[in-house]
C-alpha cells in the first residue's frame, strides 16, 4: 500500500465536507478526520484526500468505495 503522510483534522478545523474514499459516504463540516496522501513525493496537493478515520484504520480490510473503483 506504500508510504503515507496522514495528518488529523479536528473538528474546528474541518470547514468544507469532504467525501470519504473508503466509504463514498459525506464527511460533514465540523466532523473530526485524516487527510492522507502519498509520501514519495508523487502527485500534488489534489491528490490529497479527506477520511473517516475507521474507514482510514479499517482501508486494507475494505474494497475501494464505489467512486474510488472507477
Amino acid at each position: 500500500m506504500g508510504e503515507w503522510i496522514v495528518r488529523p483534522v479536528s473538528g474546528a478545523a474541518a470547514v468544507k465536507t469532504y467525501r470519504c474514499p473508503g466509504c463514498d459516504h459525506e464527511i460533514p463540516a465540523g466532523v473530526p478526520h485524516v487527510v492522507a496522501w502519498r509520501a514519495d513525493g508523487v502527485g500534488s496537493v489534489e491528490d490529497r484526500r479527506h477520511w473517516h478515520r475507521a474507514c482510514w484504520n479499517n482501508r486494507g480490510n475494505r474494497r475501494l468505495g464505489r467512486r474510488q473503483g472507477r
